[in-house]
């Protein structure tokens, strides 16, 4: 198998264990603008790495751009449980149900797995837009995950125009819940999510996609993500100036509007319990969440370690110099 370059970071995020850290997790991050100059640095930045469910808003908007809100009359709500990485609480198993019927697709349409059904999977919302955008080119929703599927190669062009970047099949694998996955080096995902802060730099249509569903996820922000969880917490305590996805193994964007800034994050070793402390302490550096809407974090920036029974016996921080 082909060996990729090694990903490095530096060590950010330490877990307590009462008095003591008990085990460290390097951070690779970059933070730009929508002209690509760099304005944080840590680790590798030009390595490419699987944004996974960090892609999710780009790839609603491709559905966006083709026109599936106008054709199937999607709103806002459907629209930002297609970006979600959703908990499976009531009202998002109902809006990417809505979908689904708004289409004339069934729960056994959805190829993404899941218990009891595949709507409770938490990517069942995205997957329920690209069956919706095979609908609208009258494409089969048989073989919608393969890469070669002409949907899946409508949004990965898409993609590749947000990020100014070419997916090379060494650059192409399996998501989680099975659709084409890309990787893209930090430098050029933290410019990508710069350019959907500002949307400069896209045509019309492009441009037009994007602020649809920049504006879904600010004004939904729970339809994203869930009860109590980081996304949800971020996007509202920001009151939309900052546009948050998480995604698998670590990965964590966000575009800052206020400064037109996108922020990407990758935990070395993919542990998702790193992702918040890191992404809140740059947001930090980069004085782009302070006073109120940072306590609010609290909870998030240094999440507790709990035995067994439930007693907190530590905590997850990020160290001061992060």
């Amino acid at each position: 198998m082909p060996v990729s370059a090694e990903l490095a970071g530096i060590p950010m995020v330490d877990v307590w264990r009462g008095e003591r850290v008990e085990s460290t997790h390097a951070v690779a991050a970059c933070a730009c603008d929508d002209a690509g100059t760099i304005l944080l640095e840590h680790g590798s930045i030009d390595v490419p790495v699987f944004l996974r469910s960090s892609a999710k808003p780009f790839i609603a908007a491709a559905a966006v751009r083709a026109g599936v809100a106008e054709r199937f009359g999607l709103d806002a709500h459907e629209i930002a449980v297609m970006c979600a990485s959703h908990m499976g609480e009531p009202r998002h198993l109902t809006t990417a149900a809505s979908i689904l019927a708004k289409i004339g697709a069934t729960v056994d349409d959805l190829q993404c797995g899941g218990m009891p059904d595949a709507l409770h999977n938490n990517c069942s919302g995205k997957h329920a837009g690209i069956l919706a955008l095979a609908k609208l080119r009258g494409e089969p929703f048989a073989g919608y995950l393969d890469a070669a599927h002409p949907v899946q190669r409508e949004i990965l062009a898409f993609c590749e125009r947000v990020f100014d970047d070419r997916f090379t099949p060494d650059r192409i694998a399996i998501d989680g819940c099975g659709i084409p996955v890309f990787a893209t080096t930090l430098a050029r995902a933290a410019r990508g999510f710069a350019r959907f802060a500002t949307l400069r730099g896209f045509d019309g249509a492009d441009r037009a996609a994007l602020l649809t569903v920049r504006d879904a996820m600010a004004g939904d922000p729970w339809m994203v993500s869930g009860t109590g969880r980081f996304d949800t917490g971020l996007m509202q305590v920001s009151g939309g100036a900052i546009i948050a996805k998480g995604g698998a193994e670590g990965v964590h964007a966000s575009a800052l509007l206020g400064t037109g800034t996108g922020l990407v994050v990758k935990v070395v070793d993919g542990a998702a319990r790193a992702a918040a402390p890191a992404t809140l302490a740059l947001l930090a550096g980069l004085r782009a969440l302070e006073g109120a809407a940072a306590d609010a974090l609290g909870a998030h920036a240094r999440p507790p370690v709990r035995n067994v029974a439930g007693r907190v016996v530590g905590e997850i921080r990020a160290r001061a110099s992060g």
